[in-house]
């Protein structure tokens, strides 16, 4: 018997933009289809990881039979509260920042830019209504695979309940990805607070905003937020924003959020948080001094939690912890050998692209890796990551102090953009290209670039260190002149010339003479 679903609530406000998204991603109408005998594989979960496991398994066209569960909407965090909408809303706070900042290019800004809030946040809406057919119940169906909406929960070694139907499966994969932490501190929760998962529902700019945490989120946000209206306070427990970044990196984003007027306070500790006629009061201790900042609203941009409730982990063996979430070997394989996990709930690199990554691995690991024979392992990625302030940082590789622990000797070059022509014609001179080479070779260990693109510049790379590509190779290919991206070539062609020692220049000079 087929089994209808509660419709989840819905996206605010319900525009027609967020119910074009709902019929997509979670149909009020949706029924689930009738369990065939036996699953090839269950997938739990349509965040990145479980689409692309599920679509990836299902298209090969060998006749899998692939079961694809959500219990809340399809896309997961990347469409509905992640990727998608911050990124969309980041544009919109790029436009003001080039009008406000217009002057030096010879074009005078108007007086006062007015930026009308709900209309960023409508841009938001209509894009990520548009995108959604990519990750939507319909289509997941046209492609074969069996989509229930619906709470999952083992029930055996062999069997997942999911709204009173039973699957029976050979090999099942958790991708339930991660959400946003709460914070536990006193009087937070009566205040209220936004997260990612509810920030792109506000229609109307926050006054005053506190953005709790200095890592990405707090950082992409917090600029955003900023230059779209909002008087930003950004509280971070560390020392430096971003500080698991490069320091170099981290500091242009420092004196960036400075230029801007944008406050944070570092080295702090939360103590509390009251309501009053005012506002939001957050109390915090910086330097053994307690002070106090009043906002309007209250925005968590620090830590996420595994999504392990429900799903009954312990009667299959599979072996997890509340903080980091399921436990895997290098194969992406859970303590029962015929349950997999991809993304968010089992991997420290927390990223849609690591989750299409993880993704790939699992569907050969799990279908054609006979007797575990041919396995792939997550280690072997060379993982790329982008935090999409402005300017941007983007890294790939080792940083110096990962290859000192290793054992690594290593040399940096660095070729900061003041001294690229397009980054000056651009007026984007802040940042820089830092690329690390192992001691006595060309070989690429790892790279940072700082620019307001450097997620577009980052792939070149990572192609290099994945292909084992070194300085050498990289000097002999030809970019178009100008572009940011010389920065690279400029590097490798720095590399070149350490190699000129005195012994080099004499052969050169002995084979100019018989040339």
């Amino acid at each position: 018997m087929t089994t209808s679903i509660q419709q989840e609530p819905a996206l605010q406000p319900l525009d027609e933009y967020n119910q074009s998204l709902m019929s997509q991603v979670h149909p009020p109408d949706w029924v689930n289809p009738e369990p065939v005998a036996g699953y090839d594989l269950v997938v739990i979960g349509a965040g990145t990881a479980g689409l692309v496991v599920a679509a990836g398994a299902a298209g090969l066209g060998l006749g899998l039979k692939v079961a694809l569960i959500e219990r809340s909407l399809m896309g997961g965090d990347c469409l509905n509260v992640g990727c998608v909408p911050s990124k969309c809303v980041i544009r919109s706070s790029r436009v003001v920042a080039d009008m406000r900042d217009a002057a030096p290019f010879g074009i005078q800004p108007p007086n006062g830019i007015e930026v009308d809030f709900a209309a960023v946040m409508q841009r938001m809406r209509k894009i990520r209504a548009s995108i959604s057919p990519n990750d939507s119940a319909e289509r997941f169906r046209k492609l074969g695979i069996d989509v229930f909406l619906g709470s999952a929960q083992f029930v055996d070694q062999k069997t997942i309940a999911v709204n009173g139907s039973q699957l029976r499966f050979k090999k099942a994969v958790i991708a339930t990805g991660a959400r946003a932490s709460h914070p536990n501190i006193p009087g937070l929760a009566e205040a209220g607070y936004l997260t990612n998962e509810t920030v792109f529902s506000l229609t109307e700019c926050p006054k005053r905003l506190a953005v709790i945490g200095g890592g990405p989120i707090g950082c992409e946000l917090a600029q955003a937020f900023q230059r779209l209206g909002s008087e930003v306070t950004l509280l971070h427990k560390h020392s430096h924003l971003l500080d698991r970044e490069d320091s170099d990196a981290a500091e242009i984003i420092q004196q960036q959020f400075a230029q801007e007027k944008l406050h944070f306070i570092l080295d702090c500790t939360l103590e509390k948080v009251e309501t009053s006629a005012a506002g939001k009061v957050i109390h915090y201790c910086q330097n053994g001094v307690s002070r106090s900042v009043t906002v309007d609203e209250i925005l968590v941009g620090a830590g996420r939690t595994p999504n392990l409730d429900g799903l009954n982990l312990e009667v299959v063996n599979v072996e997890y912890d509340a903080k980091k979430g399921v436990v895997v070997n290098e194969y992406l394989q859970t303590t029962n050998p015929r349950i997999y996990a991809a993304g968010d709930i089992c991997m420290n690199w927390k990223f849609t692209h690591a989750a299409d990554a993880a993704a790939r691995i699992v569907i050969k690991n799990t279908l054609f890796s006979p007797f575990g024979l041919g396995r792939s392992k997550l280690s072997s990625l060379v993982m790329p990551w982008v935090t999409y302030t402005d300017p941007e940082v983007a890294h790939v590789g080792l940083y110096e102090t990962e290859a000192k622990a290793k054992g690594l000797e290593t040399n940096t070059i660095t070729i900061p953009f003041s001294e690229v022509d397009r980054a000056l014609a651009d007026g984007e001179p802040a940042g820089f290209v830092k690329i690390l080479h192992k001691r006595g070779s060309d070989q690429i260990l790892g790279a940072t670039i700082v620019a307001r693109h450097a997620g577009e510049m980052i792939s070149e790379i990572t192609l290099a260190i994945v292909t084992k590509q070194g300085l050498n190779a990289l000097s002999g290919v030809i970019h178009p002149y100008p572009t940011q991206a010389e920065a690279i070539k400029k590097a490798a062609d720095a590399y070149r010339r350490t190699l000129l020692t005195p012994r080099t220049q004499t052969l050169l000079k002995l084979l100019t003479k018989f040339s």
